[in-house]
């Protein structure tokens, strides 16, 4: 009877070790986490309004917030699924300083464009559309980008929708479980290449 070949066991034993260790960080660290985190973005509508931040983060998504646009210097068109497209203005909003975003409202006239002088607009804070090419953001990741969505559209526009925590991802619990099936398939697939080896000498090793 042939034994066990040690090297192959040892690194299918460490990748299904490895794997099953990453599974339980995603159920144990991960998820827990992001539960918090979806939790605050819950409470954050219901928080005092406040100035635009001037470096905003994820912490404050869908915190209500306001901001005093100067000029407009450009107004440009982003996709917004079913409600068609998203107007956002890019604003001036002193002689230092980022500025800031705002999406004005929403329209389906793919060619539909507003006129808009500034001033003070409150709303809450979201991520900003990702304006690079689909190959470009699959090889760099990029720290999201924010803007202030209005709570009262311009002239001319549809609303915006409102801001939804459901729209955050949360998918920690299937990526445990995906783990633990990948740890299960190695191991079965080693176990039936072992049998086979063990009991027919002349197969291949596995």
């Amino acid at each position: 009877m042939k034994r066990l070949p040690l090297v192959p066991t040892l690194v299918v034993g460490v990748a299904i070790v490895a794997m099953i260790a990453l599974g339980v960080w995603q159920l144990v660290d991960r998820l827990p986490a992001k539960e918090a985190y979806l939790a605050q973005l819950s409470a954050n509508p219901a928080r005092p309004p406040i100035a635009w931040p001037r470096v905003p983060d994820d912490t404050m998504l869908f915190r209500r917030a306001s901001a005093f646009c100067l000029e407009p210097v450009e107004i440009r068109r982003a996709g917004a699924g079913a409600a068609g497209f998203r107007l956002i203005a890019t604003c001036r909003t002193g002689a230092e300083g980022p500025g800031v975003r705002i999406q004005l409202g929403t329209t389906r006239d793919p060619a539909g464009m507003v006129t808009w002088t500034g001033g003070e607009v409150s709303g809450w804070i979201a991520h900003a559309p990702d304006a690079r090419p689909l190959i470009a953001g699959l090889f760099a990741k990029a720290a999201p980008d924010f803007l202030l969505v209005a709570d009262h559209p311009v002239a001319g526009l549809s609303p915006n929708a409102q801001p939804d925590v459901s729209s955050v991802p949360n998918n920690h619990l299937a990526y445990g479980v995906q783990w633990f099936l990948f740890a299960a398939v190695a191991a079965i697939i080693y176990a039936v290449a072992l049998r086979r080896r063990l009991t027919h000498p002349s197969s291949p090793r596995p």
